[in-house]
C-alpha cells in the first residue's frame, strides 16, 4: 500500500489532460486503459487553452460529456482547471500525467511538454499510451473541421457530441 496522496487517497493517482473539445473516441480510449493501470484517473478539463482556437463546447460541456461517456468507469473524476498541469497534478494527489500518443507529431509536442514539466516537478511522471490502430487517425480538430463542413462525426465521437 501506498502512503496517503495529498488529498488523503492513498492509491496510484493519474491525472489526463486535455482541451476535449470535443471529446473524441480516441480521448475515451486512452483514459479507460488508464483507469485499469492506475487507482484512479482524473481527467483534466483546460478551461482556456493557450494554444488553441476558442473552445466550441464551453468547459461545464465538456466535464459533462466526458462523465456520461465514462459513467461505467468507477475510479474516473472530470474536473475543470485552469493552472499549470503540474500544479493541478499536486493539488488533486496525482503523481503521473497520463497521455495519448497518436503519431510522431505528438511525440514532439509531448516530449517538449515533459521537459518543461520535469524541469517544475521531477516528481510527476509522465506516461504515454500508444492509441487503438482504429483511434489514431482521430483529432478534435479534424472532428470540428469535418462537422462544420458537413461531414457524419457519429462514429468517432460519443452521441452527445455529435448532435
Amino acid at each position: 500500500m501506498t502512503d496517503a496522496n495529498a488529498n488523503g487517497y492513498a492509491g496510484r493517482i493519474a491525472v489526463c489532460p486535455g482541451t476535449y473539445d470535443p471529446v473524441t473516441n480516441g480521448h475515451l480510449d486512452i483514459i479507460r486503459r488508464g483507469a485499469r493501470v492506475f487507482d484512479k484517473v482524473v481527467v483534466a478539463v483546460v478551461n482556456v487553452s493557450v494554444r488553441k482556437s476558442p473552445p466550441l463546447f464551453d468547459a461545464d460541456e465538456r466535464v459533462a460529456f466526458i462523465e456520461q461517456a465514462l459513467a461505467d468507469v468507477p475510479n474516473v473524476e472530470v474536473l475543470p482547471f485552469d493552472v499549470l498541469i503540474v500544479d493541478f497534478a499536486r493539488e488533486v494527489g496525482a503523481t503521473a500525467i497520463l497521455k495519448g500518443l497518436r503519431a510522431i507529431s505528438d511525440f514532439e509536442y509531448e516530449f517538449e511538454m515533459n521537459q518543461l514539466n520535469r524541469t517544475m516537478a521531477p516528481d510527476i511522471e509522465s506516461v504515454y499510451m500508444m492509441s487503438s490502430p482504429k483511434f489514431s487517425f482521430i483529432s478534435s480538430s479534424g472532428i470540428k473541421e469535418m462537422a462544420r463542413f458537413g461531414g457524419d462525426v457519429s462514429e468517432l465521437v460519443t452521441p452527445q457530441v455529435s448532435v
